[in-house]
C-alpha cells in the first residue's frame, strides 16, 4: 500500500516587528498548540501598505531583532521573502512564493481583530483566502465596530465567528517604542536580547539623541 504524505501546517506571522516583543511570541505559541502547527514562520515587511513609516526601523534591524528573540526555539523561523522582495509588502505574493516552494504544505496567516477588520481591503483577499487560512486572535484592548465591513465574500464573513480568546497580553510596538523615546524601561516587554539589540543600535530614540 502507497504510504500518504502528511501534510505539514505552518503558521505566518507578518508585520513590521518593529520591534518585536513578548505578544509576538506569546500569539505564536498559543497559534502553535492550540491549532497543532509543526512551525510558525515570522516574515517582517520591507514597506507595509497600510502603515505609516516614519518611525520604522530599517528592516534588517528588523529583521536581526527577531533572529535574537526566536534563536533558542526551533518551532520559530523567520523569513526575509518580503525583504528580499522589497517595494511595498504584500501578503498575497508572500502567500504563492511559499507555496510554489513548499506546495504540499498548509499554511495559516495568523492575525489579530484589528487586523481582521481592514482585510477586505487587503490586495487580491478573494485569492488569498483561497491559498492559506486565516486565525484570529483577539486583541487586549481592542474595541471591535459594532458592524463588520461590508464584503461579498462569505469565507471572510465567517472569520468574524471564528475569534479565538487567547492568552491577552497588552503590549505594543508602539507602547514599546514610545517608552524608549521617554528614556523609561523596556525590561520585560521584549526579550533580553532584543532590549540589548535596541540600546546597541541606539533605536527608537530622538532624532537629536546621542549615545
Amino acid at each position: 500500500m502507497e504510504r500518504k504524505e502528511l501534510t505539514e501546517r505552518i503558521g505566518l506571522i507578518g508585520g513590521t516587528f518593529n520591534p518585536i516583543h513578548i505578544g509576538h511570541l506569546l500569539l505564536a505559541q498559543e497559534a502553535l498548540e492550540i491549532y497543532d502547527l509543526s512551525r510558525i514562520i515570522f516574515i517582517p515587511c520591507f514597506r507595509p501598505p497600510h502603515k505609516d513609516t516614519h518611525s520604522l526601523a530599517p528592516a534588517e534591524h528588523r529583521l536581526a531583532m527577531i533572529e535574537s528573540a526566536i534563536a533558542d526555539d526551533i518551532r520559530f523561523e523567520v523569513s526575509d521573502i518580503e525583504i528580499k522582495r522589497g517595494g511595498v509588502s504584500y501578503t498575497i505574493d508572500t502567500v504563492k512564493e511559499l507555496k510554489a516552494i513548499n506546495k504540499t504544505a498548509r499554511y495559516f496567516f495568523i492575525i489579530g481583530e484589528d487586523t481582521l477588520e481592514e482585510l477586505h481591503k487587503w490586495k487580491d483577499i478573494s485569492t488569498l483566502l483561497e491559498l492559506c487560512e486565516f486565525i484570529v486572535f483577539a486583541r487586549p484592548g481592542y474595541q471591535s465596530s459594532s458592524s463588520r465591513p461590508p464584503s461579498r465574500l462569505e469565507a471572510l464573513q465567517k472569520l468574524y465567528d471564528s475569534v479565538k480568546h487567547g492568552r491577552l497580553i497588552e503590549v505594543s510596538s508602539s507602547e514599546v517604542r514610545y517608552r524608549i523615546a521617554e528614556g523609561m524601561s523596556i525590561r520585560y516587554l521584549v526579550p533580553r536580547l532584543v532590549e540589548m539589540y535596541i540600546y546597541e543600535h541606539n533605536l527608537y530614540r530622538p532624532r537629536n539623541h546621542k549615545k
